[in-house]
């Protein structure tokens, strides 16, 4: 399954509606429409949620609906809180709108890391993603990295700030899944 992780600022609104959408800036996010995902905020899982559309635009673009949809009551608004997140912001920066719907609360948030990777542990499917698979040679350097300094969030201060955890993360699902069509990986009981 996948993943749509958030500040834990948000949490109260996502669970009450109020924040809908996400802009996320760089690559497209690897979702579509009615991709199922779990929705993370401040550490938990707060529920699931079915994408309804990523629409793909310039910052320059982005638009008050945009805004309203990302729980902002303003353009202006949301262009100042994507300056808090992403070191980089300007008008030509690629943007992607995710919006989505909050289909399954969880009474109890669930721990985030509960989740992650079916229970295994990020070091063991970097150590196995390495022996076992042919990695494009970008994976290959990210998982290189992350067991080099031990933490997603010391590998992601070396790419440029803790905004660039995904890529680490995103690379480790990959190796995951790869490892888990081989056999050689599974969920943990």
């Amino acid at each position: 399954m996948k993943h749509l992780e958030f500040d834990g600022k948000y949490s109260e609104a996502i669970l009450k509606g109020k924040k809908r959408a996400t802009v996320r800036l760089g690559r497209r996010p690897d979702l579509k429409e009615g991709d199922v995902v779990l929705i993370h905020s401040g550490g938990y899982v707060l529920g699931k949620a079915v994408i309804e559309r990523v629409e793909s635009k310039t910052v320059g673009e982005l638009t008050n609906e945009d805004a309203l949809l990302d729980g902002f009551s303003s353009r202006e608004e949301l262009i100042n809180a994507l300056k808090e997140h992403y070191r980089w912001v300007n008008e030509n920066s690629k943007a992607h709108v995710v919006v989505f719907k909050l289909v399954e609360k969880f009474n109890t948030p669930v721990m985030s890391s509960d989740y992650a990777y079916e229970g295994n542990l990020p070091v063991e499917i970097a150590e196995k993603a390495l022996k076992y698979l042919d990695l494009p040679e970008e994976d290959r350097k990210l998982i290189e990295l992350f067991l080099k300094t031990g933490s997603l969030r010391k590998a992601a201060y070396r790419l440029g700030g803790l905004n660039k955890r995904y890529l680490i993360r995103d690379t480790l699902r990959r190796a995951y899944e790869q490892l888990k069509e081989k056999g050689l990986m599974g969920p943990k009981a």
